[in-house]
């Protein structure tokens, strides 16, 4: 399987899977009717419900992030794949932190393109972390209804 969307198929569906089962034995548990076991049973669905909501939000995340960059792609505001190159295909560390200094200097931090680009500036300058939370940001500026300014 090369396709990434069919790892996340394949994967949601072991997780769901994993998580009725799961489910079932809290059940199965829960039945027996005493004190210990009704904690155990809710021990056991806790960590399921979690992982299955988590999967969730990814798979959305994920989706948003199609959505923007097909959007961003149509309009031609995605940066050109013009910065200089390792050996390795990473982008030079140098180039990927000048092109961020000039996004986040030019920014409109109210607008979800510009984050979108700040979260590829940050990926390219090899900061995850940094990314994920812009991407989110972007994420919530594109699914917030239009401001009547």
């Amino acid at each position: 399987m090369k396709n990434p969307k069919n790892w996340v198929v394949l994967l949601s569906i072991a997780c769901f899977a994993y998580a009725g089962f799961a489910l079932w034995r809290a059940w199965i548990v829960f039945q027996e009717g005493s004190v210990v076991a009704t904690i155990l049973a809710i021990a056991i669905t806790v960590i399921p419900v979690l992982g299955v909501l988590l999967v969730i939000r990814e798979i959305r995340f994920g989706i948003a992030m199609q959505q923007m960059g097909r959007q961003l792609s149509l309009e031609g505001g995605l940066p050109r794949d013009d910065l200089p190159k390792e050996p390795s295909g990473r982008v030079e560390l140098s180039a990927a932190q000048a092109r961020f200094e000039e996004l986040s200097a030019s920014a409109d931090l109210d607008q979800w393109r510009d984050w979108y680009l700040i979260g590829i500036a940050y990926e390219d300058a090899r900061d995850r972390k940094r990314a994920r939370a812009a991407m989110r940001t972007a994420e919530k500026l594109f699914r917030a209804p239009p401001s009547g300014d």
